[in-house]
């Protein structure tokens, strides 16, 4: 979408937004890369054993041509949703271009989520259609009863009860499916995001999701679409960063995607495949990246033919930042954004947009402002809040059946983020931290909400807060103080047991991994906790 310029003004001022009147992800990323250059490798997917498996994008578009008529053939209509709870394979992009096709609306599920969470966010969907695993199955196998909307079971690990095989529905149907001439509005990708209070909201995009990242990702990767490039992401493929931050771009740029399902990322082996598939552009979140400082002198134990390195998701930081230059000889390009409106901020080093501690400047094609609690735009060097101007390609459309909750977030025209932050002399935007009580933690969001529900649940729980404790590697990790009932006694087992019922039920990214028992919480007078002072007690 951009167009190379000598430098970042430039760039800007000749910079406008393509206003189609039909547009679908599944025809920009998948059905035009078929017909122009059938035989373009897509996806090349590494399995844990090392082997590897290569998909054209005509290869790609055949498959989610076939999967898309049968999807039709079930019953899937629409407007329906259709959840993915898969890894980081070629099947989940398939999944997500057939519901593109048919104009349904996909939702990504973390392959990570425990019994609640999937409950929750199946249920509150009103998925109609699940495309998943053998883990998965396993999960649902608890939680089916109790979701009445959801019709259709595909499993790529094959056929079970009232479930249908991937592979065998695939090889029944047609590979040609017309692809709906959908509105760049219509309603195409609903990502779950967590608040403050409450359950999380699923955050509902249109098919223009995807033209709104497309100049973010670009300039993060230092132009992406150059002869020779081959990206990668440790970050999951149901997470906005994974997807809309690495995969859906760059298949739509014609450059290749690595696929690789791993369990945990491990530095040295993420080297490892960077050196030996030739990888030259990488999003890689702040905690992987500080994750990797942790191998030994990478820059010369490793031929790597990285050009580029974008990350997003948490703050970077300086010290990370100036570590990756010294050691690689280029600086990582550091971007902003959130799941409701993503890649409006950002570095481009190629431009000489990059500066150590800051974020970068406004993506050409977004209105950024550090604004008051009023909507007024702030001078340089003043503290408020990060805030994006609508209309904006990029921005959600609501949140899923939450309409006071959408207005919520708007002062204005101005979409508010929760983050604070100042604008220097320069135009480069600095993060200063939340303004509420949401957890950053290894680039995931955490809500306080949904954990201490959780915990209420224990039988040895009376009353629960979490909040985000400063941690050196993960930004912040979740901790919880807790009060028990009266019969229960403190200790390490039990502390363990509580540790494992959350991880359980909802993930292995939201469980506390400290807890700490107490006699009471702070509360105000109605009876809300004050999550504040728990924080300002941990800090000090």
């Amino acid at each position: 979408m951009l167009q190379r310029a000598s430098n970042f003004d430039t760039l800007t001022s000749q910079f406008h937004w393509p206003r189609p009147e039909t547009y679908n992800m599944a025809a920009a990323v998948s059905d035009l890369w078929a017909i122009r250059d059938p035989d373009r490798l897509a996806i090349r997917q590494v399995r844990e054993d090392g082997t590897r498996h290569d998909w054209s994008h005509l290869e790609l578009n055949r498959a989610a041509n076939r999967l898309a008529n049968a999807l039709v053939a079930h019953g899937v209509n629409r407007g329906d949703r259709v959840a993915l709870l898969l890894p980081q394979t070629p099947e989940t992009a398939i999944a997500h271009l057939a519901a593109y096709k048919i104009g349904a609306i996909a939702v990504p599920l973390a392959a990570l989520f425990g019994l609640d969470a999937l409950h929750y966010r199946l249920g509150d969907s009103g998925a109609r259609a699940l495309v998943t695993d053998r883990d998965g199955l396993s999960k649902l196998a608890d939680i089916r009863d109790g979701l009445p909307d959801l019709e259709l079971v595909i499993s790529v690990s094959g056929p079970d009860t009232d479930v249908l095989a991937f592979d065998a529905l695939l090889a029944a149907a047609s590979d040609r499916f017309d692809t709906l001439a959908t509105t760049p509005d219509d309603p195409a990708l609903m990502i779950y995001t967590s608040g403050t209070t409450g359950q999380p909201k699923g955050v509902l995009h249109g098919h223009r999701v995807l033209l709104g990242h497309m100049p973010g990702i670009e300039l993060s990767q230092n132009f992406l679409g150059q002869e020779g490039d081959l990206l990668w992401t440790p970050a999951d493929w149901a997470w906005a960063g994974g997807l809309l931050n690495a995969l859906f771009p760059a298949l739509a740029l014609g450059v290749p995607v690595i696929s690789q399902a791993v369990r945990k990322f491990d530095p040295e082996a993420a080297f490892h495949l960077l050196e030996k598939e030739g990888i030259r552009n990488a999003f890689i979140p702040p905690t992987a990246l500080k994750m990797l400082r942790s191998v030994e002198a990478p820059g010369t134990r490793f031929d790597l033919s990285w050009r580029s390195v974008g990350s997003a998701g948490e703050a970077l930081g300086k010290e990370t930042y100036d570590w990756f230059r010294e050691e690689f000889g280029f600086a990582v390009n550091e971007f902003y954004g959130q799941t409701e409106c993503n890649a409006v901020l950002g570095s481009a080093a190629d431009l000489g947009i990059s500066r150590s501690g800051a974020i970068g400047k406004a993506i050409p094609g977004h209105d950024v402002a550090i604004i008051d609690d009023a909507g007024n735009p702030l001078p340089p060097e003043t503290l408020g809040q990060i805030a994006i101007r609508r209309p904006d390609p990029v921005m959600f459309l609501e949140y899923w059946n939450k309409p006071q909750a959408t207005r919520d977030k708007f002062v204005g025209d101005w979409m508010v983020t929760g983050d604070q932050g100042l604008m220097d002399e320069d135009g480069y935007v600095h993060f200063i931290g939340r303004d509420d009580d949401i957890i950053t933690s290894a680039s995931y969001r955490i809500g306080p909400g949904e954990i201490e529900d959780c915990l209420l649940k224990h039988p040895a729980v009376s009353l629960a807060a979490v909040i985000g404790k400063p941690d050196p590697l993960r930004t912040e990790i979740v901790k919880a103080f807790i009060v028990l009932k009266a019969d229960q006694q403190t200790g390490e087992e039990l502390e363990n047991a509580i540790r494992t019922f959350v991880r359980e039920r909802l993930s292995a990214h939201e469980y506390p991994r400290e807890i700490e028992f107490v006699d009471s919480l702070p509360m105000t007078t109605t009876g809300k906790i004050i999550r504040r002072k728990l924080r300002e007690r941990e800090v000090a």
